[in-house]
């Protein structure tokens, strides 16, 4: 069974940070890229931040030097850091496969406010 759990959100100030994590079930995470996805209210879904199961990495301009991604095949876990977050990174933040996703999972919420 294919699960997607996101945690790690929180309510934070600008210019401040918090750490998401994902774990994923053995079956979609070894061998596929992964990537993380945010929807902010009244917007579409976007990718935000992916990597393959190598370590390559690809950034949205809007994170690029902010954000960084990383996973543990290992233990089946992805990462985003996420440093000088603005009020616009506010969002549900959902991991899944890429480009091909799956079923989603429930999300974190991020808030950026002061």
């Amino acid at each position: 069974q294919v699960q997607l759990v996101e945690s790690g959100g929180g309510l934070v100030q600008p210019g401040g940070s918090l750490r998401l994590s994902c774990a994923a079930s053995r079956s979609i995470f070894s061998s596929y890229a992964m990537g993380w996805y945010r929807q902010a209210p009244g917007k579409q879904r976007e990718l935000v931040a992916r990597i393959t199961s190598g370590g390559s990495t690809y950034y949205a301009d809007s994170v690029k030097g902010r954000f960084t991604i990383a996973r543990d095949n290992a233990k089946n876990t992805m990462y985003l850091q996420m440093n000088s977050l603005k009020p616009e990174d506010t969002a549900v933040y959902y991991c899944n496969r890429f480009p091909s996703v799956l079923a989603w999972g429930q999300g974190t919420q991020v808030t950026v406010s002061s």
